[in-house]
């Protein structure tokens, strides 16, 4: 697949992919990305007969950075003004994070939610590492990606791991470092927000991945009421990119326990 650069639309504050017809479903990508990395997904989805929107995070794409941003709910504010009308909210890595607060925080407007790749209650050594790649960063540049597409791909070329490369490189300092700095300092919603997140909700990462663990989902899923835990077999974190249909399966199985 060859990922190119898609037409963008304005919703609330966020530049966004807009497409399709039907009940809403919102895509909400992971810090250093665009919202072409949910190209496989918004395809599948506006095919099946779904309105699909996958704005870039400020800063990403094509939406400028935002100075005033601190912490997970802001970022969250903003994205529920992408919402008119109730949505099934996806979300990958921060995106995660962003589904799963705004899920706690604005109910009467999310169906269900799927979060990917998400983190939850990191060990003592992934809180130092992720630690020492934020103070990395500053707000001039962006550091050399090859580290992290290693994290995400391994070493073997393809076009998912060119893709990355050239958004990564392409991303703007200041709201790289911004939203970094929240993938850092939060730790995955609270034990609360989970116990009394009363949506259809599915957790979902691969066995591959060494950050957002398998144990990370189960937990996740055990603590949410209609909680499910899904582990994709050699999946890592890129799993939107690298293993859609695995990725699509799980979104479908989401839209159709909480729409009509």
């Amino acid at each position: 697949m060859t990922w190119t650069i898609r037409q963008r639309s304005e919703t609330g504050a966020l530049a966004a992919i807009i497409t399709g017809r039907g009940p809403k479903v919102l895509l909400l990508h992971g810090v250093g990305l665009r919202a072409e990395a949910w190209a496989r997904q918004i395809d599948a989805l506006a095919a099946d007969g779904f309105h699909v929107t996958a704005p870039d995070m400020p800063g990403h794409g094509e939406s400028p950075a935002r100075h005033h941003l601190a912490g997970l709910t802001s970022y969250s504010d903003l994205v529920a003004a992408c919402l008119d009308e109730p949505a099934v909210v996806v979300g990958h890595s921060m995106g995660a994070m962003i589904a799963l607060d705004l899920a706690a925080r604005y109910p009467e407007q999310v169906r269900g939610v799927v979060a990917l790749n998400a983190v939850f209650r990191r060990s003592p050594a992934a809180k130092k590492a992720v630690a020492a790649r934020l103070a990395a960063l500053d707000r001039r540049m962006i550091p050399d990606p090859k580290a992290t597409l290693t994290r995400w791909f391994g070493d073997t070329p393809s076009a998912e791991r060119t893709a990355c490369d050239e958004w990564l490189r392409a991303v703007d300092p200041i709201g790289y470092k911004a939203a970094y700095t929240v993938f850092a300092n939060e730790d995955g919603p609270s034990a609360h927000a989970l116990e009394n997140l009363c949506i259809p909700a599915f957790f979902a990462t691969g066995s591959a991945e060494q950050n957002s663990t398998p144990q990370m989902s189960r937990a996740m899923a055990m603590l949410a009421p209609q909680g499910r835990a899904w582990v994709v077999a050699g999946g890592g974190h890129m799993m939107p990119m690298t293993h859609a249909t695995a990725v699509n399966r799980i979104v479908s199985g989401l839209i159709q326990e909480c729409l009509p």
